[in-house]
């Protein structure tokens, strides 16, 4: 069946500046007999597999009472119940390619409800679209606390690097399974050369006077990793890994919001993510999204 179909830059100011992910806009009614909406979870997969992304998107039609739209998100390798860049991505192709005209209007700053697995995600739109901002409200951890000694020093091993470099170090995963270690600065980060990774790892270096980091002004760098087919394979710019990352670093003291991170250098990007915190001290992750194909596609 034919589908709309577009890829977006998310993170981006600028085209393939971010991190790409597809989106596929699943419009159909339910099968009558089997009540599945478009093309089912196996073909979804197979098309994941395809586009050889970090994510692909599936946009459908809500099923919970408060939601927009439902979103499934595929890896080449598996289904997440969460990630953050095809958070946003998804709510930009829903904003401009989805009729919602039916949709209440409210005051006040307009709030998209997404569905997916981990739950209930809501996303602010700010701005208007040639300049529009889209944040997401960071859903909480489903696994925090110190990372187990003898996984530490097994991810200290694959990256190559020395126990001194680890600041601290914490399970902050909210559906990826990311851990996370704070290095001795930006410079640590940018210099690591991973051997073969079997964590997902994301790796932070908080900027200082003396280690600004490469893009002025952010308050923080981030690298991710994770293991792929035995290799080992760097995401560009990681909204799952910025949430958890910001609800760690607010909580433990170690930096204060707003601030901006930066991710990407190292691959040629400049993706940029915008963390706030709002007075009940939810952490809000946000940015700017890019269009770069729209088409159709036969799954």
């Amino acid at each position: 069946m034919e589908h709309r179909f577009c890829q977006v830059d998310v993170f981006a100011r600028d085209r393939f500046e971010g991190n790409p992910l597809a989106v596929v806009i699943v419009e159909e009614q339910p099968n009558p007999a089997t009540g599945q909406v478009g093309p089912s979870t196996e073909q979804m997969q197979q098309f994941a597999n395809w586009t050889n992304l970090s994510e692909t998107t599936f946009l459908l039609p809500a099923t919970e009472p408060g939601a927009d739209y439902l979103v499934r998100i595929f890896t080449p390798m598996g289904e997440l119940p969460f990630a953050g860049h095809p958070t946003l991505g998804t709510c930009h192709v829903w904003l401009d390619n989805v009729d919602q005209s039916d949709r209440p209007q409210t005051d006040g700053p307009r709030v998209v409800v997404q569905q997916c697995e981990a739950g209930l995600v809501e996303i602010e739109v700010r701005g208007s679209s040639g300049t529009r901002e889209l944040v997401f409200k960071a859903p909480p951890m489903i696994r925090s606390g110190p990372v187990e000694p003898d996984v530490l020093a097994e991810i200290v091993s694959q990256l190559d690097i020395t126990a001194g470099a680890v600041i601290d170090a914490a399970w902050i995963d909210n559906g990826p399974g990311w851990v996370g270690l704070l290095l001795d600065g930006p410079s640590s980060v940018l210099s690591v050369s991973p051997k073969t990774v079997t964590y997902d790892i994301g790796l932070l270096g908080l900027t200082t006077p003396d280690d600004p980091g490469p893009v002025p002004g952010a308050g923080l760098v981030l690298r991710s990793f994770f293991p792929k087919d035995g290799a080992t394979v760097e995401d560009p710019v990681t909204g799952s890994l910025n949430a958890s990352a910001a609800q760690w670093l607010l909580t433990t003291g170690r930096i204060s919001a707003p601030y901006t991170a930066s991710q990407g250098t190292e691959l040629g990007r400049d993706g940029l993510v915008l963390i706030s915190q709002d007075s009940d001290g939810a952490v809000w992750v946000g940015g700017h999204v890019v269009d770069c194909v729209q088409g159709t596609v036969q799954i």
